[in-house]
């Protein structure tokens, strides 16, 4: 299973509210293989059933992100999470 610390540290350092990542560019960051399961959309939504812990999902969060799928299944749009007042 891939390490999602890349994608946390580098998510962690970007200061955009939005930004898209291709699914090849999150290998690279990860130096891994996605898993087949990352073309559905529930797999990424971090919305989506949050008592269901996931790597992926995890890792966004931690870095203030939530992750969608674009329509397109070939990338992901990260939003910056608004911070608690």
């Amino acid at each position: 299973m891939p390490d999602y610390d890349a994608l946390r540290d580098y998510l962690e350092r970007q200061s955009r509210p939005e930004l898209v990542l291709s699914l090849d560019e999150i290998e690279e960051l990860i130096g891994d293989s996605l898993p087949r399961a990352a073309q559905r959309a529930s797999w990424w939504d971090s919305l989506r059933s949050p008592q269901e812990k996931m790597p992926q999902r995890e890792a966004c969060l931690a870095a203030g992100y939530v992750a969608t799928r674009l329509p397109d299944g070939k990338g992901v749009r990260f939003r910056k999470l608004k911070p608690p007042r």
